[in-house]
Formats: structure tokens, sequence, C-alpha cells
């Protein structure tokens, strides 16, 4: 199991890299590890505005569905269009071709209160 020290991570096992006020986010790969092989990924909430900790879409795998919640308040811009033809991506590759959006952060500095990656990796040891 990886935990790339750029990134913040959420108690519910999203990864999240900012990039001036626009963040990238997708689920660790703890998460994909405990899903199994992700069949769907659903996210029908591209140009809405929501805060911190909201479902933004979920994720379906051969065993179950899970919501996927936002690490920070902001507006979804952009939805990975790999994850519609190819959504075992996540699997494969979670922290690149795995990311699920990119978003406007309305408060950049919310990131850094989230858990950086020695804190995460206590969190699922």
């Amino acid at each position: 199991m990886t935990f790339p020290q750029n990134l913040r991570y959420t108690k519910d096992h999203e990864w999240i890299k900012l990039e001036g006020n626009v963040a990238t986010i997708g689920i660790t790969d703890f998460a994909q590890g405990e899903l199994g092989d992700i069949v769907y990924v659903e996210i029908e909430t591209k140009g809405k505005p929501l805060t911190a900790e909201t479902v933004f879409g979920t994720v379906e795998a051969v065993k179950t569905v899970s919501d996927l919640f936002l690490p920070v308040s902001g507006t979804i811009n952009e939805v990975n269009p790999a994850l519609e033809a190819r959504p075992e991506v996540v699997n494969t590759d979670p922290y690149g071709e795995g990311w699920m959006v990119k978003m406007t952060v309305d408060n950049t500095e919310d990131v850094e209160k989230l858990m950086d990656a020695e804190a995460y990796e206590k969190l699922v040891s």
C-alpha cells in the first residue's frame, strides 16, 4: 500500500492534491483494496457548489456500493472521463489515472487541515 507524501487524506479514504486553488480528488490505495474490483463510478455533481463531507458520487464494486465524500468545500469542474469506459483504473492507479474529480476549492487552507501521509498511514494500519 502506498501513501504519497504530496497528498492530503480524509478519514473517509479520499485523497486530495492541491495546485493553486484547483484540487484533484480520488480514493486511496487502501480504499480501492477494501472495495475490490471497481465496476462503475457515478458522479453527477459537476458544476454544483458543495460543502466539505458532502457525498459527491458513488463507487460500485463487485461486492458493494460506497459513497464518495468531498474533502473540502468547492465546486467540481471536471469528472475523470476515463472512468466511464475503464472504472477499473481506480484499482490499478488510484493516485494517477484513477483520479475522480477536479474542483475549485473555496478555501485552500482547509486542505492543510486534512491528514498528511503519516497520519493517514497510522489510521489504516
